[in-house]
């Protein structure tokens, strides 16, 4: 039996693919060496899957095209996934910043997606192993299957543990596609000993606007055994490069608040004015690295200043990040520039397609990273289906 396209990836971009290209009237076969469908889905907003974001626009992805997305964004947007959500009886709601959970749980929405792989009569096998890939008389062969496109949706190296690997780039580069150096993105970053302090706080948290160069981000950041992590963190990651510091404002009226302090309680210490604005084991550190134990009345103004200026600007230069293992997504992936931002079909083979998170595209933190998969995967899905379509 020839196939109109495997599919490699059972995540959520393969499974939204193959139901898609399936319902427009295309054989498809979906595989996964997993035992179970939809892994990463499961294990997604702390079980409820952060499915979508109401922010969703092109500035909150990056890539090396920062173009590339808008086209398959505006095709498939974030209200076309809740309508499905909604359509499937799926209770939700939503959290800051635009996020939308499912009130129940994740499994949900694995179920919706393979209930509308069922619709499309999608094969699809799970535990098996793509194998040796090739194309042929006009066909692509894996898995002992042949079809006449191939859709590489095994995602990217994050989350080792749950089976993730960079097999998406070597079959890239089988076919001579570009590869963008992928990296760890929305992951906690490594701090050294001359930060030991701050791991000694592991636990407390603080809402903070974290800096690198001239992109911020202010949520809360999180102070851990081994370095930073948090909201703030994570979507700062996604812009780090190796050797860059990154700033946080703890305390953005710092200046204000220390002088009203000095004012009000001259006898208090500086630990007990940042308590009253900080949470205290962080007050605590903060005491011992700033050195200024004196009542604040005999504290110059020049030292509030300074510890001020600090506080709206803690300087902090990461040994590294907790690479791909914390990592929920990668950065970098197949080149766009080697895709058409209409179909996401190789511009130099076709039948090849390439979508969700093996792409050159991560969004920000908060449902983002899922609509690029749905978005992505439904413009190929319907370029497969429209073609098989036309051909029977």
């Amino acid at each position: 039996m020839t196939y109109d396209a495997i599919i490699l990836g059972a995540g959520g971009a393969g499974l939204l693919a193959a139901a898609t290209a399936g319902q427009a009237g295309a054989r498809v076969l979906l595989i996964d060496h997993a035992a179970k469908p939809g892994k990463k889905i499961l294990i997604s907003g702390g079980g409820r899957c952060n499915f979508t974001n109401t922010g969703v626009e092109a500035e909150r992805f990056l890539s090396e095209n920062p173009h590339f997305v808008k086209s398959a964004l505006s095709r498939y947007t974030q209200w076309d996934f809740l309508a499905l959500i909604e359509k499937h009886g799926i209770a939700w709601h939503e959290k800051t910043l635009g996020q939308l959970f499912c009130d129940g749980s994740a499994r949900q929405v694995v179920a919706m997606l393979l209930d509308e792989c069922a619709k499309g009569r999608v094969e699809l096998r799970l535990s098996t192993q793509i194998g040796e890939i090739s194309h042929r008389d006009g066909l692509f062969h894996a898995a002992g299957a042949r079809a006449r496109n191939l859709v590489i949706a095994t995602g990217g190296p994050s989350i080792p543990k749950m089976g993730a690997t960079g097999i998406a780039y070597d079959i890239a580069r089988q076919f001579g596609l570009n590869v963008i150096k992928p990296r760890p993105a929305l992951v906690p970053f490594t701090l050294g000993e001359d930060d030991h302090l701050y791991k000694s706080i592991s636990g407390v948290a603080v809402p903070a606007v974290a800096r690198v160069s001239d992109t911020s981000f202010e949520e809360a950041v999180l102070f851990t055994h081994r370095g930073l992590s948090g909201p703030a963190i994570l979507q700062i990651s996604s812009y780090w490069s190796p050797g860059q510091s990154i700033s946080l404002n703890i305390l953005p009226k710092a200046r204000d608040i220390l002088k009203e302090a000095k004012r009000q309680m001259p006898r208090a210490h500086m630990k007990a004015a940042l308590a009253a604005h900080l949470p205290k084991r962080l007050a605590d550190v903060l005491h011992d690295v700033f050195g200024v134990d004196r009542e604040l009345a005999n504290v110059p103004d020049t030292v509030l200043e300074d510890v001020a200026g600090r506080l709206t600007d803690m300087r902090f230069l990461p040994t590294g990040t907790e690479g791909y293992a914390k990592a929920e997504v990668t950065a970098g992936g197949i080149d766009t520039d080697d895709l058409s931002s209409k179909t996401m079909e190789a511009k130099s083979v076709p039948g090849l397609f390439a979508i969700g998170e093996a792409v050159d595209v991560t969004g920000w933190l908060g449902g983002y990273n899922f609509q690029w998969a749905w978005s992505s995967a439904v413009v190929a899905g319907e370029e497969i289906g429209r073609r098989a379509s036309g051909e029977s």
